[in-house]
């Protein structure tokens, strides 16, 4: 027996000097960097307090040696400016619901479809599922990586000029929406003058009257001020957004696979701190914009059906535009969903 100890102690020394040796070269794999990651919402938006969450997260993990900068209120841009920011690879970060990523890939567009989903569960089912993997799929060849979907919530009119109880209250209301096809479809074909801009540029779009209203969630319109200005809100709910947290390519060609692994582990430990947050406020909101003196009316289930009836022709026109097969998938997962929750 002593005449072996020696070496199993060299052994045990071999094997120490190994993990040491792997623990090192891990962490040269994690250099000090700092990445650039901008929004249009604020930074006390559920959006923002996602991207913040994200940033302590990754500065944890990385042991302090990357740090995330937030850059909210769109002062780096717009969406489409900080998209193409991303790819060019000056800026690392930012978020964007799937209809800004439509003009790269046109499947993108399913998501904003009107009445698509009815509730957050079925979302959550859909965007974790094989669906919205092979969406995220689709944009490596873009510029972009996603790396999961947050959440921006269901939207909802407000405007300046009248409540909002039945589809005919809207027509010819000049509405801010979306700068994408389908929503500019959407509002046109139920009577408003949709009006697409950039998110930085619509506060003082409603201030001076250039346009009458816009339709987002009322998170938003809290955490915007908008009831500063819009004296009408109606829970329309006529669409849900995801959110895409969306990284550099170029950027991410650049980082080591530790380095990728903090930040893909990041962004999946905050999406449910996000979702919940968004939900929490959206469930505030409207308490809080009624204290701010703005008149929010009912939305009867009969008049969102009839919109919803309104609508079909936009619908088939949007998605006949897009592969059937992950058409075809995105309603099947669509009715698993609901037979799921229906037990």
């Amino acid at each position: 027996m002593p005449n072996h100890l020696p070496r199993r102690l060299v052994a045990t020394c071999i094997v120490l000097t190994s993990f040491l040796a792997a623990g090192l070269a891990g962490a040269q794999n994690i250099q000090e960097r700092t990445f650039k990651f901008a929004f249009v919402n604020q930074k006390e938006h559920p959006q923002g307090m996602g991207a913040q969450r994200f940033s302590e997260i990754v500065e944890k993990k990385s042991g302090g040696k990357m740090k995330v900068k937030l850059f909210p209120s769109g002062v780096l841009g717009g969406d489409a400016s900080v998209i193409a920011s991303l790819q060019g690879g000056t800026v690392e970060m930012t978020m964007a619901i799937p209809g800004l990523l439509s003009g790269m890939a046109r499947e993108f567009s399913l998501f904003d479809l009107p009445f698509l989903f009815n509730n957050e569960k079925e979302a959550d089912f859909v965007l974790d599922g094989p669906v919205g993997r092979k969406l995220l799929d689709k944009l490596p060849e873009k510029g972009l990586i996603g790396l999961t979907y947050f959440e921006h919530g269901f939207r909802n009119v407000t405007n300046s000029r009248r409540p909002i109880a039945r589809m005919e209250d809207l027509q010819g209301l000049k509405l801010r929406v979306m700068q994408i096809p389908v929503m500019i479809d959407a509002f046109g074909a139920l009577g408003a003058n949709p009006s697409p801009l950039p998110l930085p540029e619509v506060y003082t779009a409603l201030e001076q009257r250039a346009v009458d209203g816009q339709e987002n969630p009322y998170s938003l319109v809290e955490a915007s001020k908008y009831y500063e200005i819009q004296k009408y809100g109606s829970n329309t709910r006529h669409a849900f957004n995801p959110v895409v947290l969306l990284f550099s390519k170029k950027r991410w060609e650049q980082l080591s696979e530790d380095e990728r692994k903090i930040l893909l582990d990041a962004a999946r430990e905050t999406q449910p701190f996000q979702r919940a947050a968004n939900r929490d406020v959206n469930a505030k909101a409207a308490e809080f914009l009624k204290s701010k003196g703005m008149v929010l009316t009912e939305f009867p289930a009969a008049e969102r059906e009839r919109l919803r009836e309104k609508l079909v022709p936009v619908t088939d026109k949007h998605v006949k535009q897009i592969d059937p097969a992950l058409t075809k998938e995105l309603f099947s997962e669509l009715g698993k969903a609901r037979s799921s929750a229906a037990r």
